[in-house]
């Protein structure tokens, strides 16, 4: 028999419709309906709220955590839990004293370092001593398979945590570039320990005919197609205007476009050719169905990405007792230095299968990753467009002609008329002062200029007081010099208040971005001691490295600092969102 609270808001008949449905539940059922209509308000409210707490914590940067972190807390407060989320740049490890049961999603960056708005938190657990007994936990983790440290962050924390003293709940999982099916089953096996009576339970919404997102890319139109660098210039870069309209996009300045680009036909052939295979072989794609062998390879895998788990599944193919020796934990450096610079069709020239079917080889590759560029132009100025400034990447290596998969879709294929598939990625990490009057300095070398080109044309839009202060920089001022006439218009007009630039090349020593910021230590300092905000775009290897130890050093010189306060005063600023990174 259900108990039902003395104003519970039900009617004799009512409450016999719920005993006859009681009589066919278990005891427990019943004992938790009655449990149900005393925790529910009168009026009808939601399910009783949980005495457990959970606190969903991530690390992004790309926006792909904060994502799935969103996910979890919406089926903890629909599971009748306490919930909360929080952005692992806006907390500290004390914090985790106060959690109860702790569900982190996190991504590796790089060469298995943090994102960059977790470090602060990551160095910081990493070097605790704090007890976190009476913690329970569990961890996403994201990566790439692509890098040997695939998925570091997530391990690392995943063991910290435990090491301090908190329990495991569930497994880690791993997720490569494609993580939508292992982060489910993750998701799945942690509310089915945590109770949740969610998982699983379609709820009635009314769908849009048509919603463009990640798993359902829009196909806009390409409007322009064309080359920035000069006709002598050692790069090629190329300005890409896309058209918006009917996707229902909307974007900022700092967000990023993702762009799903499709594979070479010529690389195609080399990898058909190597195996063997017919390309109208028909295969099964895993979450997508039947395809032809070619348009799974021109489209929907990742055919050039080498990774020790592609090596692995490959050589159980092949059989190749010389590729199994390389696969020796004892010979990682011998693999490392063997796979540095290759692809998957240097593996399967060098290690050829005596024969293979055409679902055998479609197994082993993994989903063709979408690219994330930085969009390079406002909204405002360009209503219905989105901009980008690729550099197409071609080089030389073990014998072979490479070329970057998305640069060089976008140069070669993207032409005007033409479809490319994409999907707009908020990057909150990445964002113009909330305060127009504030003044900022940009940092972007190269085709890093692109998310200052939106910001000074939304400044110049809105008419925004604040300064704007630019360094530029790049291999020679007459081939590659991105956007001149425009950045030298913006400075005539006052939108751009100083523009500061470095070409490398056009002088017997090298000049570089960081060298014009030393130039100008004083200013940057007075700058920044009254507000200002610093942003930094481009390559990650060496560029961020240098302009950060450079901003270092003029803290601690300017500030009279040593180098500990000057550490401490770039965090501050980081802390506080005044430096700012989109490095890749």
């Amino acid at each position: 028999m259900v108990n039902f609270p003395e104003h519970a808001p039900f009617d004799d008949a009512q409450r016999q419709k719920i005993e006859d449905l009681a009589s066919t539940l278990t005891p427990e059922q019943t004992t938790w309906l009655s449990g149900y209509f005393a925790g529910t308000s009168m009026t009808g409210g939601a399910a009783p709220v949980s005495q457990r707490s959970i606190n969903v914590l991530y690390g992004t940067e790309s926006g792909n955590c904060e994502e799935l972190a969103v996910d979890l807390m919406k089926t903890a407060k629909k599971s009748g839990f306490k919930a909360q989320i929080t952005n692992m740049a806006e907390t500290n490890v004390a914090a985790l004293k106060e959690a109860e049961t702790l569900l982190v999603v996190v991504s590796t960056w790089g060469e298995g370092e943090p994102p960059e708005t977790a470090e602060t938190f990551y160095n910081e657990l990493m070097s605790t001593d704090l007890s976190l007994a009476g913690l329970e936990f569990a961890v996403c983790a994201l990566g790439d398979t692509s890098y040997e440290q695939f998925c570091q962050t997530g391990k690392d924390i995943d063991a910290r945590l435990e090491k301090l003293g908190a329990k495991r709940i569930a497994e880690r999982v791993d997720c490569d570039v494609d993580y939508d099916e292992s982060f489910a089953g993750w998701n799945k096996n942690v509310w089915s320990i945590l109770g949740s009576a969610e998982v699983g339970k379609v709820a009635d919404v009314i769908v849009p005919e048509q919603i463009y997102d990640r798993k359902n890319p829009f196909p806009a139109e390409v409007i322009s197609n064309q080359l920035l660098s000069g006709d002598h210039s050692n790069k090629e870069t190329i300005h890409v205007e896309l058209s918006l309209d009917g996707s229902g996009f909307e974007y900022l300045p700092g967000d990023v476009l993702a762009v799903l680009p499709h594979n070479a036909k010529d690389v195609v052939d080399s990898v058909l050719a190597a195996t063997g295979l017919a390309a109208n072989t028909r295969v099964e794609v895993k979450n997508v169905g039947k395809a032809s062998l070619g348009d799974a390879l021109s489209s929907l895998l990742d055919i050039t990405a080498l990774s020790r788990k592609i090596v692995n599944l490959w050589q159980e193919i092949c059989g190749s007792e010389d590729l199994a020796a390389l696969l020796k934990d004892t010979a990682k450096s011998e693999f490392k230095e063997w796979s540095e610079g290759r692809q998957i069709i240097d593996l399967l020239e060098n290690y050829p299968a005596e024969s293979i079917t055409a679902q055998q080889f479609v197994d082993i590759l993994r989903k063709l990753p979408p690219r994330l560029y930085s969009i390079a132009s406002s909204p405002k100025a360009h209503p219905g467009e989105v901009h980008l400034t690729v550099a197409a990447v071609r080089y030389d290596i073990h014998e072979r002609s490479r070329k970057g998969v998305a640069s060089t879709y976008l140069a070669d294929d993207a032409l005007k008329g033409s479809k490319v598939s994409v999907y707009v990625h908020p990057n909150k990490n990445f964002r113009l002062p909330e305060n127009d009057n504030t003044s900022v300095i940009m940092v972007g070398p190269g085709t890093g200029i692109a998310p200052f080109r939106a910001f000074i044309e939304v400044r110049a839009e809105t008419e925004s007081a604040g300064e704007n202060w630019l360094f530029f920089g790049d291999q020679n001022y007459n081939e590659d010099f991105l956007y001149q006439t425009e950045l030298q218009d913006y400075l005539k007009e006052g939108h751009l208040s100083r523009l500061d630039v470095a070409f490398s090349r056009d002088q017997p020593e090298k000049i570089y971005v960081q060298h014009k910021m030393l130039e100008n230590a004083s200013e940057i300092w007075r700058w920044l001691e009254t507000g200002a905000h610093f942003y930094v775009c481009g390559d990650a290897s060496r560029m961020a490295k240098d302009v950060h130890d450079t901003l270092l050093r003029i803290i601690e010189t300017q500030g009279d600092m040593n180098a500990d306060d000057a550490a401490a005063y770039l965090t501050a600023l980081k802390k506080d969102k005044r430096y700012q990174r989109d490095v890749y």
